[in-house]
């Protein structure tokens, strides 16, 4: 599904580069100015990062997505696919190129390694003094592999273990609906749900909850009070037992865990010990629970009756995305234009000196 290159998404690849080059053009402007009682003038201005190196797997969308958000920021652009998405990025490239030159830019602002062993992906990642930021985009091991072998900066993007916590107070119908979209709309991307909690008063809507998953197929793996509730009502070929490893999981497929907390407190603790920071969502009619959640969960986007599935630049306004980062540092959260600059001080005076 990852590397699938259809018409269709070629067709929204181009139209996520228009909606990057109609954002507002971020380069050079002043985020805050002052003056000083010496009659310094201090001004806080917005500049490109520089050199931005991405390294991604299967995901030939990636590759248009970054360069155009690169090039949108004043940024230039290195990317490093994987192997078995590489022919699809270089004619993305190549075409991006062709049209960079065609309106007198320097095509050189748009690179990507031609070497898709181990070898180059150590070089990128070890290139100080070269590359100003690194971006991987990928799996979990591809993640913890850029995270213990770089000596250049990283924000670390794309791992998403995701919940939804339906509250004793949650609407049933909104409550399948919003966990149906957050599973199946497309399984193998980052803010697709991983595990649905259930509030132990509830457990009896749990059927009509996961009623729909079963259309597309998706498997469930609950714990011992869920299971018991969904047997009479799920296909037993689709539900299983729960294991010791279910939950954490990131699936990135029709596969979802399922478990029942007493409280709201306990199913914030769930996500604090399992949940990667990336999209956390609570379904409930109560304005106290939701406010609890929104200000407990410690994670890069939080939802109230709203799919995790909407976390993406895209959907936020952001033009096109070049990932989701699970940091606090820098970026959290959908990266479009805004966090592919940095800042610096400019300080203007007329012949000043410091006491």
């Amino acid at each position: 599904d990852r590397l699938a290159l259809t018409e269709s998404r070629i067709h929204a690849m181009a139209e996520g580069i228009r909606e990057a080059a109609a954002l507002p053009d971020h380069v050079g402007r002043a985020l805050a100015q002052f003056t000083r009682p010496n009659g310094m003038t201090i001004t806080k201005r917005q500049v490109p990062l520089g050199r931005v190196a991405i390294i991604y797997e299967s995901r030939p969308n990636v590759t248009s997505d970054a360069a155009a958000l690169c090039i949108k920021s004043g940024n230039v652009c290195m990317l490093r696919s994987g192997k078995e998405a590489y022919r699809s990025s270089h004619a993305i490239v190549t075409a991006l190129k062709a049209g960079v030159e065609s309106v007198g830019g320097d095509s050189d602002i748009v690179n990507i390694v031609e070497d898709t062993t181990h070898a180059s992906a150590q070089v990128l990642m070890t290139a100080d003094g070269l590359v100003d930021l690194l971006i991987p985009r990928g799996g979990k091991g591809l993640i913890d592999y850029v995270r213990q072998n770089a000596t250049i900066p990283v924000i670390e993007t794309g791992a998403g273990v995701c919940h939804v916590y339906f509250d004793k107070d949650g609407d049933v119908a909104k409550g399948a609906v919003i966990i149906r979209n957050a599973k199946t709309r497309r399984v193998s991307v980052c803010n697709a749900l991983d595990c649905l909690i259930v509030d132990v008063n509830r457990l009896t809507d749990l059927s009509t909850l996961c009623s729909d998953l079963q259309q597309d197929n998706v498997e469930i793996y609950a714990d011992d009070l869920c299971y018991n509730y969904l047997k009479t009502s799920y296909p037993s070929h689709l539900l299983k037992h729960a294991s010791t490893d279910t939950f954490g999981t990131e699936f990135l497929d029709y596969k979802m865990a399922v478990t029942a907390t007493m409280t709201i407190q306990a199913a914030v603790a769930h996500i604090s010990i399992y949940g990667s920071g990336h999209s956390e969502c609570i379904v409930t009619e109560n304005d106290r629970a939701a406010d609890y959640f929104m200000k407990m969960v410690d994670a890069a986007c939080v939802y109230v009756n709203v799919p995790t599935s909407f976390t993406d630049g895209g959907e936020f306004g952001l033009g096109a995305e070049i990932g989701i980062s699970t940091q606090k540092l820098h970026a959290r959260g959908p990266m479009g234009l805004e966090e592919l600059n940095t800042y610096k001080w400019i300080i203007q005076g007329d012949g000043q000196i410091r006491q």
